[in-house]
C-alpha cells in the first residue's frame, strides 16, 4: 500500500501539477506552499487544524512531489510561473498564504506582484536576499555544504548521484526522527540522478552575496514590498532554527506591520514535521480571528489589535484530524 494518497492533477503550461484540497464551503482559502526538497505531504498534519475555518490547497511545486517534471531550467522564474498558472486554473481570486522555504519566497514575490490576492501571510524558515555568506544559516558546516552544493561538478555528484538533499538535510533539519513510511513519500519524486535536478538547482538559486543577480534583485524588490505591506501577518520560528534564528524573526516581525511571531520551540529548518499541531492551530485562530473582524469591519465594528503569542500556547479548541 502506497504510504500516500494519489492527488489529483491539473493541466498547467504543458505539464500537470498536484494538490491537496479539503474545501469548506463559502470559505476564505488558505494556499500552502512548500520548499525544497518537501512536497505538499508537509502540510499533511496541519491542513486538517485549518480546514474548519478555510478551504484549504496546497499544490506540489513542478518537478516535486506528484507535480510533472517538464524539461525546464527549473529556475524561480519557472516557479513563479507555474505557480501562476496553477492560480489561475484553479480560479483564485484571493488567498492566505502559509508559506515555508522556497514557498516563502514564491509568496512574497506573487504578493509584491498582486497585493490584492493576499488577505494574510503566514510564513517560516524563509528566504531572503542575503548580503554575505557569513549570514546564511546558523552553522559554519551547513554553510560550507552549501558552497559545496553551488560548486560546479561537485553540487551535481552531492544531489543528483546521491541524493543528498532527501537523505541528508531533509532528516538532518527535523529534530524527530522521521519515520521509513514518510521517509518514502519524500524519496518517491526522486528516484534517479535526472529526476533530483529541481532539488539541485534551488540551492543554486539562494540569493547570497549578490548571486544569482536576477533572483537577489527579484527579492530584494519582494522584501522591500513586504515591508511596506498592510496586509496581516504571521511568522514562526523555531529554536535554533536553520535560515531564520528566534531572534533574528522576532526583530524581522517587529519591522513589519500587522505581524504576529510565534515561538514554536525546539526546531530546525522543517518545522512542520516538529509542530505541526501549534502550526496549525496557530494558523487556524489567525485566519478565524481575520475572518471575524472582515465581518465586524463590514459591519462598522472596529478591529481589534492582535496578540503576539509566544512558547507555542495557542487557545484554540482541538480540531479534529482529517486525512488528507
Amino acid at each position: 500500500m502506497s504510504p500516500d494518497i494519489t492527488l489529483p492533477r491539473l493541466s498547467v503550461l504543458g505539464s500537470t501539477m498536484a494538490y491537496r484540497e479539503v474545501r469548506r464551503s463559502g470559505a476564505p482559502v488558505a494556499l500552502f506552499l512548500h520548499g525544497n526538497p518537501t512536497s505538499s505531504y508537509i502540510w499533511r498534519s496541519i491542513i486538517p487544524r485549518v480546514a474548519p475555518v478555510a478551504h484549504c490547497i496546497a499544490p506540489d511545486l513542478i518537478g516535486f512531489g506528484q507535480s510533472g517534471k517538464p524539461n525546464i531550467a527549473y529556475r524561480f522564474e519557472d516557479h513563479v510561473r507555474y505557480l501562476d498558472a496553477f492560480i489561475a486554473a484553479v480560479g483564485l481570486s484571493s488567498a492566505y498564504l502559509v508559506a515555508h522555504d522556497w514557498g516563502s519566497a514564491l509568496a512574497f514575490h506573487l504578493a509584491e506582484r498582486r497585493p490584492d490576492f493576499v488577505r494574510g501571510l503566514a510564513f517560516m524558515e524563509f528566504i531572503r536576499p542575503i548580503p554575505t555568506w557569513d549570514e546564511f544559516l546558523q552553522e559554519p558546516a551547513e554553510r560550507d555544504t552549501f558552497r559545496k552544493f553551488r560548486t560546479p561538478g561537485e553540487g551535481e555528484q552531492m544531489i543528483l548521484e546521491h541524493n543528498a538533499f532527501v537523505e541528508r538535510v531533509l532528516p538532518g533539519a527535523v529534530i524527530r526522527k522521521l519515520s521509513d513510511e514518510e521517509m518514502a513519500v519524500y524519496r518517491a519524486p526522486f528516484p534517479s540522478p535526472e529526476s533530483r535536478r529541481p532539488t539541485w538547482r534551488f540551492p543554486n538559486e539562494l540569493p547570497i552575496a549578490g548571486e544569482p543577480a536576477d533572483v537577489y534583485a527579484t527579492l530584494e524588490r519582494a522584501h522591500i514590498a513586504l515591508a511596506r505591506s498592510r496586509y496581516p501577518k504571521l511568522l514562526f520560528a523555531g529554536n535554533p532554527g536553520a535560515l531564520v534564528s528566534p531572534a533574528f524573526a522576532e526583530k524581522f516581525a517587529a519591522t513589519l506591520n500587522d505581524c504576529q511571531f510565534v515561538q514554536l520551540g525546539a526546531g530546525a529548518h522543517y518545522l512542520q514535521e516538529d509542530h505541526p499541531e501549534t502550526i496549525g492551530r496557530s494558523v487556524a485562530a489567525w485566519i478565524a480571528g481575520l475572518s471575524s473582524g472582515r465581518t465586524e469591519r463590514s459591519a462598522g465594528v472596529p478591529r481589534r489589535r492582535s496578540q503576539t503569542q509566544s512558547g507555542g500556547r495557542v487557545a484554540t479548541p482541538v480540531i479534529p484530524r482529517r486525512r488528507v
